[in-house]
């Protein structure tokens, strides 16, 4: 069974309860287990916010794309923003002592902790994230 979900967002803060509520579903429909369900909460969520803030700029008239494809063994999501990009080859280490206290940075390093896999594509401003289901 192969499903492929899609929805695209305005750069706002609060759609960020739009991206819960698609989660929620896939959820439910998916019956992803809890473990599964709570890293993805975070991980999407965080790509997204990332893809707000930081690929659109907060401007309302770009929008941010969001992707679900189920495959047989993993659930991915990509999420697309309508920014520059970024060189995601090159992130500062967050937990290095010179940028523990640094508001930021730490986002991209909690993708790759939470996801199975993680990459970039088209200069940063598309991340696809993959959960294996087994």
């Amino acid at each position: 069974m192969i499903d492929n979900i899609q929805i695209q967002i305005p750069s706002l803060p609060e759609n960020i309860r739009i991206v819960e509520s698609f989660i929620d579903n896939a959820k439910d429909q998916y019956q992803l287990n809890d473990d599964i369900y709570g890293n993805i909460m975070i991980a999407v969520t965080e790509s997204v916010n990332n893809a707000i803030v930081h690929g659109n700029r907060s401007d309302s008239k770009k929008n941010v794309h969001l992707q679900l494809a189920l495959e047989e063994s993993q659930i991915k999501f990509t999420i697309e923003d309508e920014g520059p990009g970024f060189d995601y080859s090159n992130l500062p280490d967050p937990t290095l002592p010179e940028n523990i206290s640094k508001p930021g940075g730490r986002g991209i390093f909690l993708m790759k902790n939470l996801c199975d896999e993680v990459s970039f594509k088209k200069d940063g401003r598309v991340a696809e994230l993959s959960f294996y289901l087994s």
